[in-house]
């Protein structure tokens, strides 16, 4: 299997909530709630960056299509990776995301191996990871 990664989907307990938190506060660019008119079919499509999509669908519609049951949230199963150009960078992106509600799980910090970073969690407790990393040439703005 050649890596190929286009879609990263969250599974969130309530859709409007989760619109308004990546729309509305931390700014991500989307056209909204699409696929009402089909039963499990509503859905958010955000564009993260040229060939991938971040989708916002509700925790019961991808237990339906998947038929596993609805299980407990568990935060520490997957973490998301937001780098950006500089340690100012990553103290910007937490203050917007703690403006927007999300949770501050480890405030910005010098990290162990030369880089700065902080963590948080969006209200359906998916945690992100907003870092600098001076190795990494091309680090995606903020």
């Amino acid at each position: 299997m050649k890596p190929a990664i286009t879609v990263i989907t969250l599974a969130v307990a309530d859709l409007e909530r989760a619109l308004h938190f990546y729309r509305d506060g931390l700014g991500f660019a989307t056209d909204g709630i699409v696929g009402t008119e089909f039963e499990h079919g509503a859905v958010v499509f955000i564009d993260l960056q040229p060939g991938l999509k971040l989708a916002l669908w509700p925790r019961s519609s991808l237990a339906h299509d998947t038929g596993l049951p609805v299980g407990v949230p568990s935060p520490t199963g997957l973490s998301l990776g937001h780098n950006v150009d500089s340690r100012a960078a990553v103290d910007d992106v937490m203050a917007q995301a703690q403006a927007a509600s999300a949770t501050l799980i480890k405030p910005a910090h010098d990290t162990f191996w030369g880089g700065y970073s902080g963590y948080f969690q969006d209200p359906d407790q998916h945690v992100w990871e907003v870092v600098w990393n001076p190795a990494w040439a091309g680090a995606k703005d903020a």
